[in-house]
């Protein structure tokens, strides 16, 4: 009898230990801009860089913060992926698994690449899965 009245009443799922339902591919563009935001900076270092500090200098930080935030793009879609989407929506969009994949891919990439047209492409997957995601949400 103390069983039956200690037990959940409903069961609920979310992205972290409390079920606040918020999820929003926003967090992960936020995040891809800032890398082609970096990228952009990279190449004009000498423009951007603060006084006193050397344009390798400049660069070296632009480099472990764009690396930084890339790993966040994948941390930000990893948890629409793995918690947000459900076998419904992967039959409804079969598409899912490669968006997916090329997104994080992109983001993967972005670590490695100076180039403003990488994190272009990093956002264009992202706005992809954006799609999808807000078409589950009406």
């Amino acid at each position: 009898m103390l069983e039956a009245l200690l037990r959940p009443r409903r069961v609920v799922h979310a992205h972290c230990d409390l079920p606040c339902g918020v999820y929003d591919p926003a967090q992960a563009r936020i995040e891809a801009e800032s890398v082609k935001a970096i990228q952009d900076r990279y190449a004009n270092a000498e423009k951007f860089k603060t006084a006193g500090e050397s344009v390798e200098d400049y660069r070296t930080r632009a480099l472990a913060i764009k690396e930084l935030r890339a790993d966040l793009v994948k941390d930000h879609l990893w948890v629409l992926w793995t918690d947000y989407f459900k076998p419904e929506h992967v039959e409804k969009y079969p598409q899912l698994h490669e968006l997916f994949w090329n997104a994080t891919k992109e983001a993967g990439a972005a670590k490695k690449s100076q180039d403003p047209g990488q994190g272009q492409k990093l956002l264009d997957a992202i706005d992809e899965i954006a799609k999808v995601f807000w078409e589950t949400k009406a």
